[in-house]
């Protein structure tokens, strides 16, 4: 990656940072948490459901036009949909060895961070992992312009209700998201327990799949990586798939990639030898 990328996207994390602990400090309003409470919720849907489970899984399938839909709630984060869906399947390939650019075992802050400002792998890399979403026209135009829905979005809430809308509706769900998501690739490869016996050291941890809607039930989803439900236990709580459910019931959704019981107690039974 050229430096001035990592530069562009080291300073933009900062920025991010930065607005929230000032709009903090200078005091919020109510229709401030109340734009957040709009964004917030579609942004977790774009991280979650979006790049995550459909770009990066293809865990169930869409129209063309929901499916463009997906990828706008996900750049609603400064997310980039097809960008992520490369990056993610390089990492399970890779997962816990040296191609793996986010796990634990390359440190704390190169897990947290340092992925997300150099993601280890060339453009063109990550591009041929998920070239097929680049067929469409709308995907592309994202594809090469990720940051402009959140942008276009922060222009509105400022116009709407000046500095601290803007920043506490359009960037603190970006920072959250941030953090939450870095959560998962830190403490899901090196805490929790194990259901499923798998090649790398993928955990499920209970508070991290409370924070993140489903996502923290990881060791889970890398021996299912193209279920739409990571939580697969009756008790492990996936919201994620809640949603994903909703929208198979009002037919945005349909092909669901579920896993059957005999699946699972082959898999837990691996384990057990």
């Amino acid at each position: 990656m050229k430096r001035a990328q990592q530069v562009y996207r080291a300073g933009g994390i900062a920025l991010l940072h930065l607005l929230v602990l000032v709009a903090l400090l200078r005091g919020t309003s109510r229709p401030d948490w109340l734009a957040f409470a709009l964004v917030y919720p579609l942004a977790a849907i774009g991280v979650g459901v979006a790049m995550h489970r459909y770009f990066a899984h293809r865990a169930f399938a869409t129209s063309r036009a929901f499916q463009f839909l997906l990828a706008l709630m996900a750049a609603l984060s400064f997310g980039n949909a097809v960008h992520f869906a490369g990056k993610h399947r390089l990492h399970h390939r890779h997962s816990d060895s040296e191609g793996d650019v986010h796990a634990p075992h390359q440190g704390w802050w190169q897990c947290w961070f340092g992925s997300l400002i150099d993601c280890g792998y060339s453009d063109d890399v990550v591009r041929r992992e998920a070239s097929h979403w680049l067929q469409w026209p709308e995907l592309a135009f994202l594809y090469r312009h990720g940051s402009l829905p959140a942008l276009v979005v922060c222009a509105v809430l400022f116009a709407t209700g000046g500095f601290s809308m803007m920043v506490i509706g359009g960037c603190l769900p970006a920072v959250l998201l941030l953090h939450q998501s870095s959560a998962v690739n830190y403490f899901c490869h090196c805490r929790g327990s194990r259901d499923f016996a798998t090649r790398d050291t993928s955990t499920n941890h209970v508070i991290v799949a409370l924070l993140t809607y489903g996502e923290g039930w990881h060791n889970n989803h890398h021996r299912f990586p193209r279920s739409a439900r990571a939580g697969l236990r009756w008790w492990q709580l996936d919201l994620f798939y809640g949603v994903i459910c909703i929208f198979e019931w009002l037919g945005l959704v349909w092909e669901v990639r579920r896993v059957d019981a005999r699946h699972l107690r082959r898999a837990s039974l691996a384990l057990q030898s």
